[in-house]
């Protein structure tokens, strides 16, 4: 656990304050947001705190903006408080497709699921190609970071730079190695040098 000496009052309160956001309201703070509930008049007082609490390792973010905060392992310790997992936007169960980059909802990690902190995100489907599957348009599914993939993972891929999720088929006979969609609407995905699997889905939150 981390040591609660480590940050001041006002430090930890910053942190509560992004912890309690994401948890009732699905999103990091703004900076305005913190800036009320510290009761400060500048935006740049939010982001000393913000820096501190990035240096000591305790949060993640980018620079000049509140909406990309992420709560690191031992900010979570030191609150003593579940992790949480990162919504990070929106892909297709349908023709690949850009994901679009979202900073908004998270959600808990059930106790079962704890496990994968930090190797775990939420992407909400777009597109009906993998309704035999039993994922359909704005479902939810929980995808796992992962290096190694067997016949009939559902994953998620990216196509040339645009994401989507399909079944991972390799077999030995034509076409061999292919994405396949689980709605007869909608053709296989060839595996080229242009796809790259990028995680397994391990769960479906539905609609």
């Amino acid at each position: 656990m981390s040591d609660l000496s480590a940050l001041t009052k006002r430090q930890k309160e910053v942190l509560e304050a992004i912890y309690n956001s994401l948890k009732n309201y699905g999103y990091p703070p703004t900076l305005a947001d913190l800036r009320d509930k510290l009761d400060v008049t500048s935006n740049q007082s939010v982001l000393d705190f913000l820096k501190i609490l990035e240096e000591k390792g305790f949060i993640k973010k980018e620079e000049g903006t509140a909406r990309s905060i992420v709560i690191l392992p031992s900010g979570y310790d030191l609150l003593f408080k579940p992790p949480l997992a990162p919504f990070l936007g929106v892909t297709t169960a349908g023709f690949p497709a850009e994901p679009l980059e979202m900073n908004g909802i998270w959600d808990d990690i059930s106790p079962e699921l704890s496990k994968y902190a930090g190797e775990v995100f939420l992407l909400k489907i777009n597109g009906d190609s993998m309704i035999n599957a039993g994922i359909s348009n704005g479902d939810y599914v929980l995808v796992k970071k992962d290096k190694e993939y067997v016949s009939g993972d559902i994953v998620l891929a990216d196509v040339d730079g645009e994401s989507t999720v399909k079944r991972f088929i390799s077999e030995n006979k034509p076409p061999f190695v292919y994405l396949k969609p689980e709605n007869p609407n909608y053709k296989n995905i060839i595996f080229t040098e242009a796809v790259r699997l990028k995680g397994k889905i391990i769960s479906v939150i539905r609609n």
